[in-house]
């Protein structure tokens, strides 16, 4: 349980640390409770959505939902994609790309990024809302985490444990591990009605990050682990998007 509260704590701005202690050994674990964590925040997206938009035009409350989630999880993997944009933009070997994505300063590739970032997130939002669903929202953070957690797991730390930003490195997971996590996951989404076809071009994307983290810098950092998440998240929603279009 204590590693569910560190992970709720690593990946959220809400103070449990201020009523729970957690030590290295649970920070370590969070890799599997990540999932977990994507519920509260694909609810906390879709709920704000859903308020908003009985009060305002859809696009702004789109923005609105966005700006709800980012309060809530502190643009922790925002920052973690414009460092990856930057690094792998910007770098030539592992050494420059390890050096871009470890500096603070964000540079045009990340800037440029999270640009089209958001504005790709809030035109997807807007584009399936109309449909009620909210098992595509909450079910596009639980899956997207779910399976960046499962990729993640397959590679090596790029860079040692001093230089790592939280100066803790994740666990290996075993396969029954992430099933019992899975499962109890999936049947919720699938009461949600989540569009599991939707998956294919998140599965998709990732199978690239993983071959392109593998050659450029042989593992993953960070900041690949937030950024993978986003872009999953939003091949999931193109995923969605091209199933309902079709499906009407």
């Amino acid at each position: 349980m204590k590693s569910l509260f560190a992970a709720i704590i690593l990946f959220t701005r809400l103070p449990l640390w201020r009523i729970v202690r957690v030590d290295k050994k649970q920070y370590a674990e969070i890799l599997l409770y990540w999932p977990i964590v994507g519920f509260l925040t694909g609810a906390t997206t879709w709920g704000t959505l859903y308020l908003a938009s009985w009060v305002m035009p859809l696009l702004p409350a789109c923005v609105i939902a966005v700006i709800a989630r980012l309060l809530l999880t502190g643009a922790l993997h925002e920052d973690g994609l414009a460092d990856f944009f930057d690094g792998f933009g910007g770098g030539h070997d592992k050494a420059g790309i390890l050096r871009i994505m470890k500096d603070s300063h964000i540079g045009s590739y990340g800037t440029i990024g999270l640009i089209l970032y958001f504005i790709l997130y809030v035109s997807l939002l807007s584009s399936f809302y109309s449909l009620a669903l909210p098992g595509i929202i909450i079910g596009a953070d639980v899956l997207s985490k779910l399976c960046t957690a499962v990729m993640i797991n397959t590679l090596p730390y790029a860079r040692t444990e001093e230089e790592s930003k939280v100066k803790v490195l994740y666990r290996k997971i075993r396969l029954c591990e992430f099933v019992l996590v899975a499962l109890p996951c999936l049947t919720a989404l699938w009461l949600m009605a989540t569009p599991f076809l939707a998956l294919i071009p998140t599965l998709l994307i990732l199978t690239g990050l993983r071959w392109y983290f593998k050659r450029k810098i042989g593992g993953y950092t960070g900041d690949c682990c937030g950024a993978s998440v986003l872009l999953a998240e939003q091949f999931f929603y193109i995923g969605a998007t091209i199933v309902y279009t079709y499906s009407l």
